[in-house]
This record gives C-alpha cells, structure tokens and sequence, in this order.
C-alpha cells in the first residue's frame, strides 16, 4: 500500500514545490492541508486549488480562525505572554493549532508521514516536531529544506523544471508569517541590525508618526476573557479583529528585537502585534485592580515561563498544562472595564473600574476621608526591616566577614 504524507501547506513556493519532490523522494502520495488561521492575504480556495495542480491527490483548507482566537490567542491574553517581555508569540502560538490538524489530516487520509517547509536553524522545525511527537508519536517526520538541503534557488529550477502553477519571478526581500494575533518579517536587510525598518515592511498598522485624532476604547473583561469592546459584545475572534483594525490605525504594536532564539543563535525580527499589544496591556491594568499582591508577584513569574515554553514548542507538555491551570484560577476576579488612549503607537491606559477591585478610595487618599490607621505603621516599619537590621549588626560585629 502507497504510503501517505500530510503536509503543512501555505500555497507559496517552497510548500508548492514540495508536493512533487516528496513524491519523488518518498513514493508517497501527498495530502495538502492548509489552515486558516487569520492570515489574511490570498483566497484559501485558489490556494487548495494549487496543491492539487501541484500534484497533490488531497487539498484541504481548515477554517482554524475563531479556535486559533479562543483556544490559543485568549490563554496568550490572561497570560500576559510576551516572550523576551516584549514579543506576543506571533508564530510560536499558532503551530500546536496547526500541528493539531495535520494531525487530525493524518488520521482521516491514513497518513503515515507529516512534512512541514522549517529550515534547519528556526524555531518552528521545533514547534512542529515536539507537537508532533507529543500527539502522534507513530507519523514519521519528513523536511525537505532541511532534511535534503532545499534551497530557494532549487526550488526555483525545480518549478520550472516540472512546469508548477506558481509565480517564481516575484521574490519578496522579507520573509513573513502573519496570523490573527499579528505578523512576523525578518531576512533580507534586517539581517544587518543596524539598518533600520522601512516603512513598506509594514502591513498590520500605519505610521504612528503621522498626524491623526486619538482613538479611545473601553474593553470589558470576564475572568480574564475579553466579552466586549465600547460596550458591544464580542467574541475572542472579534475583539482581537477589531483592535487589530483600530489600534494598528495608530500605529500601536511595532516591534523591533533581536531575540534569542531557540536553536541558539539570536535573530532580528520585526513584527506588528497591534490587538495583541493593546488587549495585554489592558488585561495587565486590570489584574493590577483585581488581583491580590502576592498572588500577582507570583502570577508575573507564571507568564514569563508560559511565555518561553509555548514559544520553546512545548504547548504540549505537562508543565504548560499545570501552569494554565493556575492561570485559570488566578482570572477568577479579572473583571472589570479597562480604558484605552490608542494615538501615537501607544496604548496608554486611563481608566479601570470593577466590582472586584482590591482599590479602596479611603484607604489610598491622603485627603479628608482617610480611613488608614497610620499609628500602625511605626510598628510595622520596625519589624519589618528587623531581620537586615540584626544581620548588618553582626556584620559589623566581625568585622564585615
């Protein structure tokens, strides 16, 4: 019986390209399947269309957006996830998603082989593989750009070898992968760190530079889940949607870093994250009102390692799984109204009100109405610093030793 490959497909060269060569290569017959996950861009119907004129004998087009959305950006919310504190795992959020379907593919077509278009030294030969085994630890792993040394200009000579549907002549300077929860360019001449972005890389959000009125927009959260925005409900799918549209109108959510990758090396990536950027930052304000002190000092350390293990690839594991467990738990008072000021590429907060707010007016003001005892507080300023006041002592009694 002919063997079956799954494969990851974009529509794009290099995944186009990869149909007949794993076919060659493998003998095996290849199912393209391609998933939606807000990307935007080309019609998915064209993009089936060409897999199967590339020789594949099974296309599908998943329609992932509102499960990408609610499943993954929304834990990505209440987590505060910015990797390196500033990156909102663009790219890192959506592989398990797809990983997820390819595997689900597989099942359904008697795959016995999956293949994705990852190079050798990025993070997502990682995110695929690890999900990969931790789901369907039985389907075999094929990667052509790695795996046989695919290099763009072969696959070039390759299409037009073979006589493919795509257009090779239009080669972008950048790489990009974009989504729902933002977009991702990097290579070309950002590969200098010195060079600065131009303008035309930028696709999500205009120019914050430019002259225009601020934006302000009130967004409700229910434990920790965004449910409206002005006071109109919404879906995860829809709030991120809308604030993709307004925030990135004022250039909210750029973002240029050289981070550390996984494999090792560091990498310069710029990336535009505008409701991504503006729902966090809301969401932080809003546990900043409604969770208790030691419960949020503890909660930061949470998301900082949510964050480097969903963007390491391991969405999968058993400690990503414990960690949203305490997340969940930590949401059960993030309720509440939360305003924004969008204008000049920033999302400044101005506003937060709750009924489950930790903030007591008598207790803050230093006007009339004060109903902090302050008697207590020589005490407590004493016994507090006790422990480094006794240890400087005996410090001073050896000599400093």
């Amino acid at each position: 019986m002919t063997e079956r490959v799954v494969l990851a497909y974009s529509g794009g060269l290099d995944t186009s390209v990869a149909i007949p060569y794993l076919a060659e290569e493998t003998g095996a017959e290849v199912i393209a399947v391609a998933v939606d996950v807000g990307q935007g861009g080309e019609d998915l119907d064209a993009i089936r269309q060409r897999a199967l004129d590339c020789g594949a004998v099974e296309s599908e087009v998943v329609d992932a957006r509102d499960e990408f959305a609610a499943g993954y950006c929304l834990p990505a919310i209440r987590a505060n996830a910015l990797y390196m504190d500033r990156y909102p795992l663009v790219s890192a959020l959506s592989r398990p998603l797809i990983v997820k379907h390819l595997v689900a593919a597989a099942r359904r077509h008697g795959g016995t082989i999956v293949s994705h278009g990852c190079t050798g030294k990025g993070n997502d030969q990682v995110r695929f593989e690890v999900g990969l085994g931790a789901l369907a630890p039985d389907l075999k792993i094929v990667a052509p750009a790695r795996d046989f040394a695919w290099t763009r200009d072969k696959a070039i000579a390759f299409a037009e070898e073979k006589g493919l549907p795509i257009d090779v002549s239009a080669k972008s300077p950048y790489s990009v992968d974009q989504n729902l929860w933002g977009r991702a360019v990097e290579t070309g001449f950002l590969e200098d760190i010195w060079n600065a972005p131009v303008e035309d890389l930028y696709s999500y959000t205009c120019d914050p530079a430019q002259e225009r009125d601020a934006d302000e927009v009130v967004i409700t959260f229910d434990a920790g889940v965004p449910v409206a925005i002005d006071g109109e409900t919404v879906t995860p799918y829809q709030a991120i949607r809308e604030l993709n549209r307004r925030a990135g109108a004022q250039g909210v959510g750029r973002l240029d870093m050289v981070e550390d990758r996984l494999v090792g090396i560091k990498s310069r990536e710029v990336y535009e994250a505008p409701g991504a950027i503006a729902l966090i930052t809301a969401h932080q304000e809003l546990e900043a009102v409604t969770v208790e002190r030691d419960l949020a000092r503890f909660k930061r350390g949470v998301d900082q390692r949510w964050g480097e293990l969903v963007y390491d690839g391991l969405w999968f594991s058993p400690l990503k799984r414990a960690l949203d467990a305490f997340i969940d738990d930590a949401q059960r008072h993030v309720t509440g109204e939360v305003r924004l000021t969008l204008h000049g590429g920033r999302a400044t907060v101005t506003g937060r009100r709750s009924e489950a707010s930790l903030y007591d007016f008598g207790m803050a003001t230093y006007d009339t109405g004060d109903t902090f005892d302050q008697s207590l507080a020589k005490g407590f300023v004493r016994l507090w610093g006790l422990p480094s006041e006794m240890a400087a002592a005996r410090d001073a009694r050896l000599g400093g030793c």
